[in-house]
């Protein structure tokens, strides 16, 4: 990357920032505010997607043709309540955005330096779209349980749809992103970032021959250390 790619880059991570900052939706504790993590993610993808067509699609998708907003980010580990998979991968972005200078210009130091060229919408994108294949796969069931003051009452129990058809965790995020977004097709590097963003943990065998490739994308690093840490340090 050049000086103005660079210069560019570091001034849409900025923007997202300040976009977040404002809006303020995600505490630290691990709770959040579902309308203000919908709106954080509108207003950046209007902010820095360059494609308004692809934008338009990008942000209906996620806002009405799918439970994307309302879906858990998983059944029983990290954002299991309702919106915690618009969340977490809000948080996901967020370290991104947050570890990328760091990251990037650490990775600019070594032989590979030339190879990757990444901008604030690629690092956008690669967030917000990892967990895709998650929205429209659970149900919720429901189950007693008792409060602090010792009454039952009826608690919402997500559980995986049995009917969900899913090509693999990360592929799946990929083939929604490709359908919504179909000039990515021509982004390598970001649809290897969301396919691979679970490492080791979402391989098959012929999957992880010669997987420490992928690791040569400084893109790919920067999803799965944010992805881990959003999932581990805050539990979303």
């Amino acid at each position: 990357m050049n000086d103005d790619e660079k210069k560019m880059l570091f001034e849409g991570i900025g923007q997202l920032l300040s976009i977040y900052d404002r809006i303020n939706p995600l505490h630290d504790d691990g709770t959040f505010d579902a309308s203000g993590v919908r709106q954080c993610i509108m207003e950046m993808s209007d902010g820095i997607m360059q494609n308004s067509q692809e934008a338009c699609a990008f942000k209906e998708w996620m806002g009405e043709k799918s439970d994307f907003m309302k879906s858990p980010a998983s059944t029983h580990f990290h954002g299991n309540v309702e919106g915690g998979l618009a969340a977490h991968s809000l948080k996901v972005l967020h370290q991104s955005l947050c570890f990328a200078r760091p990251v990037l210009e650490n990775f600019w130091q070594c032989k590979l330096k030339d190879s990757y060229s990444i901008s604030a919408e690629d690092i956008f994108v690669s967030a917000i779209a990892h967990d895709f294949c998650k929205a429209d796969t659970y149900r919720i069931e429901y189950r007693n349980q008792k409060d602090i003051f010792g009454n039952w009452k009826k608690v919402p129990n997500y559980r995986t749809r049995s009917d969900s058809r899913n090509l693999g965790h990360g592929n799946e995020s990929v083939l929604r992103l490709l359908e919504l977004m179909p000039s990515y097709i021509k982004k390598r590097y970001v649809l290897e970032a969301i396919s691979r963003h679970m490492g080791f943990s979402d391989l098959s065998d012929s999957e992880s021959y010669n997987y420490s490739n992928f690791l040569q994308n400084p893109l790919v690093v920067l999803i799965q250390l944010a992805d881990e840490t959003a999932a581990q340090w805050y539990n979303l």
